[in-house]
């Protein structure tokens, strides 16, 4: 697997696992410690990068500023770290919840998905589309599908199928129906396809 197919489907890896002194380093870092604080962006800095690349592709003159509100946030919280889990698990939440906001304000921008009178038809989703992103031989061919997609339809499949959002809570933070992000996610769906089909026929 190349590079870039590990960020695209990669998930934290030494971010994810719980390291000794995770509850003293943070402490070094509020006490304002250099060097605790170098080491707090060395050892979370490159997991990440890998990990918003991988979920803004490919906006990439958007992955800097969100890696840095990620650690301004975490700046900002870093009183309430309590050691339950690693350090790496925690920034990998407030990664999350900051990942969330950038789908939720794109996907919350007045366009398409709110008029079903144009709506084309379509078809129940075939099992196929969903089993692409968990075989690793057609991933490279899913990135270049996914990132050919306009923006709303990419964010929306990464929401709803990568993060593992309903539709419901979809709808819920971005102001939107549920019918309307359902029929956002079946065009982004059926155009995945099409992509995918002449991909394939190329």
């Amino acid at each position: 697997m190349d590079s870039q197919e590990h960020e695209v489907m990669g998930q934290p890896s030494a971010l994810g696992s719980a390291a000794d002194g995770d509850w003293a380093l943070i402490k070094c870092v509020l006490e304002k410690d250099r060097k605790a604080t170098a080491e707090f962006v060395d050892r979370c800095a490159a997991d990440l990068y890998s990990f918003v690349r991988a979920r803004l592709a490919p906006r990439y003159d958007h992955v800097d500023d969100m890696v840095q509100d990620i650690f301004l946030a975490a700046w900002e919280n870093l009183n309430h770290y309590r050691g339950s889990g690693s350090i790496g698990a925690w920034m990998m939440g407030i990664a999350r919840h900051k990942l969330e906001d950038y789908y939720r304000v794109r996907l919350r921008a007045p366009e398409s998905i709110d008029h079903a009178d144009h709506d084309p038809i379509v078809l129940a989703v075939p099992p196929e589309l969903l089993d692409l992103l968990e075989k690793k031989q057609m991933r490279k061919i899913t990135w270049r599908v996914l990132t050919s997609l306009p923006e709303s339809y990419r964010l929306a499949l990464i929401w709803r199928y990568w993060e593992n959002a309903s539709a419901r809570e979809m709808a819920l933070k971005t102001g939107k129906t549920e019918k309307a992000i359902e029929r956002l996610l079946a065009r982004a769906r059926a155009e995945f396809r099409e992509r995918w089909n002449h991909d394939q026929a190329v």
